[in-house]
């Protein structure tokens, strides 16, 4: 199986992207992980761009890597009670694009008290025709947290809650 990562966070020191990196170093054997780092490169969403000949190298690396995987795994702070821009770009540029259709997707949701944007995310992939894995869309609670990825992934708390989401998408694909 393999299963693509989306952040929603451009920081280097994210609490979206430790989360992700802990999930995937405890991704079994039998799934190949990747986390995509090309968010920040993608230009702003433009229709007209997506229909011309023209489209960008990064939003073709965006495409070939989302024809790629069998799952995804967005995770993505709020802001302002929103979803980021990183993360609603993202998906924009993956509206048309007939592979992500019925995609099953999970959200992870890295805030302990950060529901808005989680609500508005699960509504944006069910519009775009997304999968959502509901067993898979959790609450894993690491904004308050300064643990590393490697803590994230030894910790008890933590790893029991990815490890349940990547149980779901598995046995859902």
């Amino acid at each position: 199986m393999k299963i693509l990562a989306l952040c929603g966070s451009l920081r280097k020191q994210s609490r979206s992207l430790a989360l992700l990196q802990a999930t995937a170093q405890l991704a079994e054997d039998q799934i190949d992980f990747s986390i995509f780092d090309g968010l920040g490169d993608l230009p702003l969403f433009n229709p007209d761009i997506g229909a011309s000949a023209e489209v960008p190298n990064s939003v073709h690396r965006l495409w070939e890597a989302v024809s790629w995987s069998d799952a995804m795994i967005v995770a993505s702070p709020e802001y302002a009670h929103g979803v980021t821009g990183t993360i609603k770009n993202a998906l924009d540029w993956l509206v048309a694009y007939i592979p992500f259709t019925n995609k099953p997707v999970a959200v992870f949701n890295p805030s302990h008290r950060a529901w808005i944007a989680d609500e508005a995310l699960k509504e944006i992939l069910n519009t775009m025709n997304a999968q959502l894995i509901a067993e898979a869309c959790l609450r894993i609670p690491v904004t308050n947290c300064q643990l590393s990825a490697d803590e994230l992934a030894s910790s008890d708390f933590h790893s029991e809650q990815i490890l349940t989401a990547l149980r779901a998408i598995f046995h859902h694909t």
